[in-house]
């Protein structure tokens, strides 16, 4: 699979930070080992980032939160589960689109080995 810059160092964090930890864990876990990797590794993220719902001139707080913003280019939804539903793919288009943000990984930490858990969507 062939990614950009920022991709390809955000994957590389969250390969780090599975094998270290392997799977198994809370989602909540994995999101708090790969930001501090982010830290480690200088590269800016807002966490539970909070993602409002524009419904024709009213702005909707609704709850809903993108689990980490990078460099203010790239969304990450972040899963621990048996496998990735089809739910999980619109979660994360729907959040690329209400934000603006052309480029999403959808890493699922429940995997074997990484790469296996790891898809990529372009608007």
């Amino acid at each position: 699979m062939k990614f950009d810059r920022l991709s390809n160092r955000v994957i590389g964090c969250a390969i780090e930070v599975h094998r270290a930890l392997g799977p198994g864990l809370l989602e909540s876990t994995y999101e708090q080992c790969l930001v501090h990797e982010f830290m480690l590794n200088g590269i800016v993220f807002r966490q539970q980032w909070p993602l409002p719902v524009q419904y024709k001139e009213v702005r909707l707080e609704c709850g809903y939160r993108v689990d980490v913003l990078v460099e203010d280019a790239l969304i990450l939804e972040l899963k621990c589960v048996e496998r990735i539903e089809r739910i999980h793919e619109a979660q994360l288009l729907t959040y690329m689109k209400l934000s603006r943000i052309d480029v999403g990984l959808l890493i699922n930490f429940n995997v074997r080995v990484l790469r296996d858990g790891i898809r990529r969507f372009v608007l």
